[in-house]
């Protein structure tokens, strides 16, 4: 692949514009959204939002970006997530840090938080704000998305991972919201007999040699996160056992699974004494919460 080199006798200097498309060549040989991604990449390094790279194509690149330029591009175009790259990512319009050690969240995830928000109603007639949990908060997106648009809410969000809690309360404090309790735990594990209004989680959901996982991206994220037994479905089967000691009367389990578990899913919730499963379809048409 052809590099930006700042050894050149006497080479004229790079501009944005051709950052881009040296960055674009690379990302397009390994099959990814070449173009996009490529500007996102060098506004990026270059510390400029995109509006900014666009304006001005024939601002030139500082002979010391070059290299680290460079390298961004080879470790994409190897499939390590953008996101891990710049370590952010957008989540219902909120900035989060996001690091290996959690996964990169997803814009389908965004559909828990918003259906979270239409069952708040659940409560209302305790006259009480809804308590909340986020069972494997991972970044914290699903738990402070719902915080930023219900501060008043009891929030609590847990995870098994204790590096993977420390970047949530990290990106909480970044973002000025201090109303969540994080928990250390491995799902319910550490909740006792407190119950909730609303549980909601994104958990594993692949199987262990599911081809997905060899993916663009993928592959980079943490293994804990996205593989659940030999069919894809253990922890959602422990959570659905365990759910229902953890829920008030009248309150909603909200779970993303995998776009062909939908059957398998509403049938195990079924099997767990739950009422009204309901399947709600992805942007893509998927079955997916």
């Amino acid at each position: 692949m052809t590099a930006l080199s700042p050894t050149e006798t006497n080479p004229p200097m790079p501009t944005r514009e051709s950052a881009v498309r040296r960055i674009e060549s690379q990302l397009a040989c390994a099959g990814l959204c070449a173009r996009r991604e490529a500007e996102a990449l060098v506004a990026a390094w270059l510390g400029i939002s995109r509006a900014s790279l666009l304006a001005d194509r024939e601002q030139p690149v500082p002979v010391e970006k070059i290299d680290g330029l460079n390298e961004w591009g080879l470790r994409r175009a190897a499939g390590v997530p953008l996101a891990y790259l710049t370590e952010r990512r957008e989540f219902w319009s909120l900035s989060l840090e996001v690091n290996p050690d959690v996964l990169v969240p997803r814009p389908e995830t965004e559909m828990l938080v918003e259906l979270a928000l239409e069952t708040s109603a659940i409560a209302a007639h305790r006259n009480e704000m809804p308590a909340v949990l986020d069972l494997g908060t991972g970044s914290g997106a699903i738990a402070l998305a719902l915080a930023s648009e219900r501060p008043d809410w009891k929030i609590f969000a847990c995870d098994r991972s204790a590096a993977a809690l420390r970047l949530a309360q990290r990106n909480a404090e970044r973002l000025a919201i201090d109303s969540i309790v994080w928990q250390l735990s491995n799902w319910f594990d550490s909740f006792g007999n407190r119950q909730f209004d609303i549980v909601v989680a994104n958990p594993p959901y692949l199987a262990a040699h599911d081809a997905a996982l060899d993916a663009d991206g993928l592959r980079f994220e943490p293994r804990e996160a996205l593989i659940s037994g030999s069919d894809g479905l253990a922890d959602l089967r422990a959570i659905a056992a365990a759910a229902p000691r953890h829920l008030k009367r009248g309150g909603r389990l909200l779970l993303e699974h995998g776009a062909a578990q939908g059957i398998a899913v509403r049938e195990l919730l079924v099997a767990q004494g739950f009422a009204h499963v309901v399947s709600h379809l992805d942007l893509a048409g998927h079955e997916r919460i």
